[in-house]
């Protein structure tokens, strides 16, 4: 039996921007500097790629893999650090 195909979700190009920065584990500020990018707007998108699994976040340090708790997120992410995962990678790659 055959797998079933993998579909993925194109990102925007905000999103694409993002994943473009988290090569290496990045701290919010620096994320949005970098992405010119407002913070509500950074969020937003960050929730996006969350959700899709192509971001991990860490909090409090950058060593703390947190997992996505929508419902708490608004409250840590703009202390949080972020990484491309590896689908992340891959989708960041083959656009």
């Amino acid at each position: 039996m055959l797998p079933s195909p993998t579909y993925t979700i194109p990102v925007t190009d905000a999103e694409f921007d993002i994943l473009d920065e988290l090569y290496f584990v990045t701290p919010f500020a620096e994320l949005s500097r970098k992405t010119g990018l407002a913070a509500p707007v950074l969020e937003e998108n960050l929730r996006s790629l969350l959700e899709q699994d192509l971001i991990r976040s860490f909090w409090p340090d950058a060593d703390t893999e947190l997992a996505y708790e929508p419902t708490s997120f608004g409250a840590i992410c703009r202390d949080a650090f972020f990484l491309a995962s590896k689908e992340g990678l891959l989708q960041h790659n083959t656009r």
